[in-house]
């Protein structure tokens, strides 16, 4: 028996099976939509903000491998 998810981006159930290739979302678009919201920051896992260090070679470019 298969199990019926939301859609995180549109709430359309969604079968949890691999007949769905997108899941948990509806369809391709539904995932880059939710892709584009992380990108933009309107998606966010919060945690404590790294402070910035003076010196840490901002003046100088990183070595390039």
């Amino acid at each position: 028996m298969s199990r019926s998810v939301p859609c995180p981006t549109c709430q359309k159930a969604v079968e949890w099976s691999p007949d769905s290739p997108w899941r948990p979302f509806c369809s391709e678009r539904c995932k880059l939509i939710d892709l584009g919201a992380w990108f933009s920051e309107k998606h966010a896992i919060p945690g404590e903000e790294i402070p910035v260090v003076q010196g840490d070679g901002g003046e100088s470019e990183p070595p390039r491998h």
